[in-house]
């Protein structure tokens, strides 16, 4: 049985680059699978050949799709952040309020139709709300 008394500090190091190497890994898997079932470009039979290569062999796969579709990749992220923001999501209200362009009154309106909604808490409301009437303040009093 191997104790941690047992490893040096080059040991503890090199198992700690391994473990953050492992976790790289998986996390750019799960990158390329999130786009491959987003892809729309792609056939069945081919997002399944895909997925194989990436789970048999996952360094030659991950390097293989990145250079294949390393930009349509880019390209349905960009997508996705865009139709997000069409959405209206509420994480990009404050990326709103800080470009500016709509009254106090206006920004107000919108985030209790947010809340109305449910798609914001109380506490995110008193928050976003806080910020909107400091603002306000802010530009009334230079």
């Amino acid at each position: 049985m191997i104790t941690a008394t047992t490893f040096g500090v080059g040991q503890v190091v090199y198992s700690i680059l391994w473990f953050f190497l492992f976790f790289i890994e998986i996390w750019l898997e799960i990158s390329i699978f999130i786009d491959i079932f987003r892809s729309h470009d792609l056939a069945g039979w081919q997002k399944a050949l895909w997925v194989l290569l990436v789970l048999l062999l996952p360094i030659v796969g991950i390097f293989a799709y990145f250079i294949a579709r390393g930009n349509k990749m880019r390209a349905h992220q960009i997508e996705a952040q865009q139709a997000q923001q069409a959405s209206g999501w509420p994480g990009h209200y404050g990326h709103r309020l800080a470009e500016g362009g709509e009254t106090p009154t206006q920004e107000l309106s919108r985030l209790a139709d947010l809340k109305r909604d449910g798609m914001i808490s109380d506490d995110e409301y008193e928050v976003l709300k806080s910020h909107i009437m400091q603002r306000a303040s802010d530009a009334n009093n230079p």
